[in-house]
């Protein structure tokens, strides 16, 4: 059986390529790239005289038919795309499947990403967050998309072309609201820009189309606030499913306009007053 690795490879600068990708690359007896031009330039860069062949979305069903029948034969098959990681909306997952499928061996050679480079530059919460590619041209599909994700209190993650930036931002105001969010564009490159905000302020800064590649970051709905009545309602229904006083505090503190101290003081008169 063969080895299928996918291999990340610089979203710009050259010398983000990992020594474990440099290797890979020069050992694998085929290499598939998304643009052969494009990973030209990087095997040519540090001497890897492999000669790429392409898979690409409109190639991909016809060339994983090609890549399984040299895995069959043990050959080493390292995947890459033009920037970052493969199959994070860059072709190869149906290649991935097929492969796993024949029963091969499939290696991760990790390395840039460009929805981790700027998730963790966004300043914004890092955990949980969602990744959704890009968002659908269609409107009402971007609507509906959107709505699903409008409670989530996960950090929501997107690709979007320059050209379309400015009307998404205004679609993340319509469906989301006006929450803290980031935008990065060309990270690692040369221009590279992070622009921080609320939605409408970074809707006000990209009235003109920027260029580059450009990710946005965009906050978590906002944790509804536990007081009063709510407050005390939660704190009974978690002593009734058995928390215990010292649970039910650190549960519920973040979400009250109360202390923990106050908290757990009514879980512990909740406690008493099921006995």
């Amino acid at each position: 059986m063969g080895t299928l690795y996918v291999v990340a490879t610089p979203i710009g600068n050259l010398e983000d390529v990992t020594l474990r990708a440099l290797r890979v690359l020069g050992e694998a007896d085929l290499v598939l790239a998304e643009d052969t031009r494009h990973t030209r330039i990087l095997l040519d860069r540090h001497g890897i005289a492999a000669r790429p062949r392409s898979l690409h979305a409109h190639n991909e069903a016809q060339r994983s038919a090609e890549v399984l029948e040299a895995l069959a034969q043990g050959s080493r098959v390292a995947l890459v795309s033009d920037a970052g990681t493969p199959l994070i909306s860059d072709p190869g997952e149906r290649l991935v499947h097929a492969a796993l499928a024949a029963g091969h061996t499939l290696v991760p050679v990790p390395g840039p990403s460009a929805v981790l480079g700027a998730l963790v530059v966004s300043g914004l919460p890092t955990a949980p967050f969602t990744f959704l590619g890009f968002l659908p041209r269609k409107r009402s599909e971007r609507q509906r998309l959107l709505e699903a994700f409008r409670e989530a209190p996960a950090t929501l993650v997107f690709f979007e072309s320059p050209k379309r930036v400015a009307n998404t931002l205004d679609a993340l105001v319509e469906a989301l609201g006006d929450r803290p969010a980031c935008v990065a564009r060309e990270l690692t490159k040369l221009h590279e820009e992070v622009v921080r905000g609320n939605l409408a302020d970074l809707r006000a800064h990209f009235d003109t189309p920027p260029r580059g590649e450009v990710t946005l970051v965009v906050a978590g709905a906002a944790p509804e606030v536990l007081a009063g009545a709510e407050l005390e309602m939660a704190v009974r229904r978690l002593v009734r499913e058995g928390a215990h006083a010292k649970e039910v505090a650190a549960a519920l503190t973040p979400r009250a306009e109360a202390t923990h101290s106050e908290v757990y003081a009514m879980a512990v008169a909740a406690a008493e007053e099921r006995r």
